[in-house]
């Protein structure tokens, strides 16, 4: 009977087996029955996981028409990054060479892409090659690919550098500049002290039929508001509106920062009312700055009315406010609401400045108030990272004195 019943289970797994094998051409043997499939894990959780310089680079390599690497813009940001950290810029090079070679590089986003990562890594003359050779690998040149390596030359702050390719652009490239190419030099210049030069190229740009937008203006009037030279500034503010470009959020916070610089914290408390007026709601970096300048100016109690709006308006205090509050009510003698700014503030992870805690320990151990201090102690211990040892033990000092 046993054995009747074991001659019926083989032929029966005999005829599946012969079925299988007949209707989809597929051969099990008792190896493929026994060995579980190996499954190979992903290339990009390779990439992330690799920590060896040289094993990283060949793991990309491998990988160059992978498109689910080579798409991934995050993964060659992060493998370039971590190559230029341990000065492996040779590695840099072969990587990025070997994508331009390949079908991807024909298309000028992707070697936009190149461009960037060349100039995050400090290979700005690669950047700029990468631009002038475009058309040696079949990738149409635009303004945009331009404006890519305007960016790099800017972040590098050589004005040679960068002046030499600007004029070389002008005069080699059939390339038209835009708008955004003019942005990207005026800041440049601005930050490089060049001022005077960006406010004149302005008006070049104008001249070869490019219309100025409000970043245009904004950037300018800003540059000249922090050198002190207000009646450019406002000279442009109105030239720009005579023109029919209203100043946005960022043109009125710099109108403000620099009225806050120059002690007149009521017309820049007036000119946040002109913002709400005009539709245009201010921001934390707008009350922060009204806030400093009534603190500034000794005017604690407008600068807790303004406090108040904020939380009105719907916005939250981020870590700026808070500090700022607490400097200047510790300075001002308002222990107690400085200790619930700085109780807020430290629970939501943002601690204030050093100098500006032990200001406000001093101060509650000053008017007794031992309770309160410890408490902010017990939130300075849960930090991360953590104070030093020293800061922690003078702050606790004032513990002992009581």
């Amino acid at each position: 009977m046993l054995s009747l019943r074991l001659g019926r289970r083989l032929r029966t797994y005999t005829t599946i087996s012969a079925s299988i094998t007949s209707s989809n051409n597929i051969t099990l043997t008792a190896n493929d029955i026994k060995k579980p499939l190996i499954l190979e894990e992903p290339a990009l959780i390779k990439l992330k996981a690799e920590r060896n310089p040289k094993k990283l680079f060949h793991l990309f390599k491998e990988n160059a028409h992978n498109r689910l690497v080579i798409e991934n813009q995050y993964a060659f940001e992060d493998t370039v990054s971590r190559l230029a950290g341990a000065g492996r810029f040779d590695y840099i090079e072969e990587l990025l060479e070997q994508q331009k070679s390949l079908r991807q590089g024909r298309r000028e986003g992707f070697v936009m892409r190149i461009i960037m990562l060349y100039g995050r890594a400090g290979m700005v003359k690669h950047a700029v090659n990468t631009f002038k050779d475009m058309h040696l690998y079949g990738c149409n040149r635009t303004v945009k690919s331009l404006n890519a390596v305007l960016k790099v030359l800017a972040q590098t702050g050589d004005l040679e550098a960068f002046e030499s390719f600007f004029g070389d652009v002008r005069c080699q490239f059939d390339v038209k500049l835009d708008v955004v190419s003019l942005n990207i030099v005026i800041d440049a210049f601005c930050r490089m002290g060049m001022v005077d030069k960006a406010y004149v190229l302005m008006g070049e740009m104008e001249k070869s039929g490019i219309t100025p937008d409000v970043i245009t203006y904004t950037t300018l009037i800003s540059a000249f508001y922090k050198l002190n030279r207000a009646e450019i500034g406002n000279g442009i503010w109105n030239l720009m509106v005579m023109r029919g470009c209203l100043p946005n959020l960022a043109t009125f916070n710099a109108r403000v920062q620099f009225l806050v610089s120059k002690g007149r914290a009521w017309q820049a408390n007036s000119l946040m009312g002109m913002m709400r007026y005009l539709g245009i709601t201010p921001d934390e970096v707008t009350f922060n700055l009204v806030i400093k300048g009534f603190c500034r100016a000794g005017y604690i109690d407008m600068a807790k009315r303004v406090y108040s709006a904020l939380h009105d308006e719907g916005y939250k205090p981020n870590a700026r406010i808070y500090q700022t509050m607490m400097h200047y009510l510790c300075k001002g003698g308002e222990f107690d609401m400085a200790y619930t700014m700085c109780k807020n503030s430290m629970e939501k992870n943002w601690f204030p400045s050093v100098d500006s805690i032990y200001q406000l320990l001093q101060g509650l151990h000053t008017t007794g108030k031992i309770d309160k201090a410890r408490f902010i102690i017990s939130l300075l211990h849960k930090r991360v990272p953590s104070f030093s040892a020293k800061q922690l033990r003078i702050m606790e000092s004032f513990l002992k004195k009581s």
